[in-house]
């Protein structure tokens, strides 16, 4: 489970390289029949997409029970032009299929506020707000301020629906009861924190206050209830959250600031996350995942050079591991029911979970598809094996880049080749 900031995942520096992934002995692994990869220059036509009935699959916006891809920073036209919004690949039984995709723009999709249309439009956190089994997606935008006084919400909610995501935002309301200060409220983290089996809101107050918005949400954008703004050890909420201890309710961390800095676990509850569970130690990036030492979830601290690791929280069994990356992604690539841990920074690597926790012992290398920057943009199950996949994406300048899926496996963690492989530019296209 990523932990990021404000949903823009963090920038890793490229090595020059080939298409391939290697681990300590090389990988094996191949494309599956049925899994060929969609190359820039071959790149489908569009395609309509999917209608679906309701899932509870993670970022399913149509509701046909397949994982979509939120694309942030689409690549532009030429480099003075204005951004292009963000966009939507839709998921299939094989996973992503890159000719069912939708551009979502300011000026088609926004809500204006006194009148004027935003110019950013960036996706934040995704969760299912209404409960009708269409996840829902939250984006910040640029509304007006002078500055004087608390300032409009930047968060607006598109809705999901069996044809996805296709209406108007709203804007999201933060009723003042549950504000404090005059910060932006926004780093919205959803999860099920009272465990009424309903999606919340926790955004960023002040002061080390957060705002705790209790769901199901309305489709005009308000909360089911919200009371006054909740104490936190940190004022910078980040997700996905998760459910630590097991205990039914959703857990959620807390950053003391952007950048290095510490961070802490606070426990849902009926009241909501409420309580600090576990101080974590300084560190740039924050992971969450079951790297196989107990019943609780583990954490993994990134830091420069080395990744602090603190297994079954609360109790935090201690241990290190050292690593060439400080942002940190984590998902079971092989199947096993353990988390592998994602480092990039200098390279990108994958560390394996064994029973006894997270091990340098076959380790798999990601190498870039190219000169540039790459991200790793998310890791999840996209074609439904029960394995997690990998998705990255190498820009080179602001009109062209390269997202990549890799597929899990269950020997070697991910197959040797992508199964798919395009690049945002398609989102361009009319």
């Amino acid at each position: 489970m990523r932990v990021r900031r404000g949903g823009r995942f963090v920038v890793g520096t490229a090595v020059i390289g080939c298409w391939a992934l290697l681990a300590a002995c090389g990988p094996t692994g191949s494309d599956s029949a049925g899994h060929k990869p969609v190359h820039v220059a071959d790149a489908p036509a569009q395609l309509p997409v999917p209608q679906g009935k309701g899932s509870k699959v993670p970022d399913d916006f149509n509701g046909d029970g397949h994982r979509d891809l939120v694309l942030n920073d689409l690549v532009k036209a030429h480099s003075h032009a204005d951004d292009a919004g963000l966009g939507i690949v839709y998921g299939g039984p094989h996973g992503l299929t890159p000719g069912a995709r939708q551009l979502l723009s300011p000026k088609k999709q926004a809500a204006p506020t006194k009148g004027r249309l935003p110019a950013v439009f960036d996706a934040e956190a995704s969760c299912d707000l209404d409960g009708d089994g269409f996840t829902d997606l939250v984006v910040s935008t640029d509304p007006p301020y002078d500055g004087q006084g608390r300032p409009p919400v930047p968060l607006q909610i598109l809705f999901g629906s069996p044809a996805g995501l296709t209406g108007r935002a709203v804007k999201l309301t933060v009723p003042a009861r549950a504000r404090f200060g005059n910060d932006w409220p926004d780093q919205p983290v959803c999860g099920d924190f009272d465990g009424d089996g309903e999606a919340d809101l926790v955004v960023h107050a002040s002061s080390g206050r957060l705002s705790y918005l209790r769901g199901p949400f309305s489709r005009k954008g308000a909360p089911h209830a919200a009371a006054a703004p909740i104490p936190s050890p940190g004022e910078v909420p980040t997700g996905p959250a998760a459910d630590v201890n097991r205990d039914g309710y959703v857990d959620l961390v807390v950053r003391t600031a952007e950048g290095t800095a510490k961070s802490a676990v606070v426990l849902g509850g009926p009241d909501g996350p409420t309580r600090t569970g576990v101080v974590l130690p300084t560190g740039i990036d924050v992971a969450l995942g079951r790297f196989g030492k107990g019943k609780a979830l583990d954490a993994a601290v990134g830091g420069i050079g080395k990744t602090s690791l603190r297994y079954d929280l609360p109790s935090a069994d201690r241990a290190t591991l050292a690593t060439p990356g400080s942002m940190l992604d984590t998902a079971d690539f092989d199947g096993d029911g353990r988390d592998d841990l994602v480092s990039s920074g200098s390279r990108l690597r994958i560390f394996r979970s064994r029973t006894t926790g997270l091990s340098t012992s076959g380790t798999v290398t990601v190498e870039p598809p190219a000169r540039g920057t790459t991200r790793v943009l998310t890791a999840g199950d996209f074609d439904g094996d029960g394995r997690a996949d990998l998705v990255v994406r190498t820009y080179r300048g602001e009109t062209n880049d390269t997202v990549a899926v890799y597929r899990g496996a269950e020997k070697g963690l991910l197959e040797a080749k992508p199964v798919a492989r395009f690049s945002s530019s398609e989102f361009l296209v009319r």
